[in-house]
């Protein structure tokens, strides 16, 4: 049994444009596409993944183009933010070169002795490029990112949380009675105006 989490695989998110995220990920940030596949619940959707030389676990982000997608808002309890680990010395190259490229919300700032540069990607996810030592890695380089200035894979993620003490603790008895839980059909507030069509196609489930 694995006990220690030893860091980030790879980092999945959804996407509009598969040429859009492509040429974000390869031409903006000098990764490499190293899958094209589908989504295998919907293979007319692509899945595709890009990373250093060879996918290396921690270096691969992967997305799914759904194509007519409306765009996300952020929100609680998913990725905030997804940072790449750079060298040092290297965020003004970056900066110039995301600036060239009209990037989205470009900030330099620094956290914990470190300088990031945050930015946002086409489909409006969150990203950062940290200042990091090389731990081992080896940058990848390509789309003319200068050899000193590669990403040598994730640095970390940032989750978006709720205050606790504003929310409160999940249960399942916040929106029901006790003594009558898993009795109704609990559904989103955005699907409540669907519930009669929502319900004739649900199975009946014995009490």
């Amino acid at each position: 049994m694995i006990k220690d989490i030893k860091g980030l695989h790879h980092v999945t998110s959804l996407a509009v444009d598969a040429n859009t995220n492509n040429q974000f990920f390869t031409n903006t940030l000098g990764l490499r596409r190293v899958k094209k596949t589908v989504n295998f619940d919907t293979p007319e959707i692509y899945h595709l993944y890009s990373g250093d030389e060879v996918g290396t676990p921690g270096s691969v982000m992967t997305y799914f183009p759904f194509g007519t997608m409306p765009r996300g808002q952020r929100g609680a309890g998913e990725v905030g933010v997804t940072e790449f680990a750079v060298p040092k010395g290297s965020l003004p190259y970056w900066s110039e070169r995301m600036s060239g490229k009209s990037v989205a919300s470009l900030r330099e700032s620094s956290a914990f002795g470190e300088g990031r540069l945050t930015f946002d990607g086409p489909d409006g996810d969150g990203f950062a490029l940290v200042e990091s030592d090389a731990q081992g890695r080896t940058a990848w380089t390509s789309a003319d990112v200068l050899d000193d200035a590669g990403i040598f894979g994730f640095r970390g993620a940032r989750f978006s949380l709720r205050d606790a003490d504003a929310a409160g603790e999940p249960s399942f008895d916040r929106d029901e009675d006790t003594a009558h839980l898993g009795e109704a059909l609990k559904l989103p507030t955005r699907y409540e105006a669907h519930r009669d069509k929502i319900e004739a196609l649900l199975p009946p489930i014995a009490a």
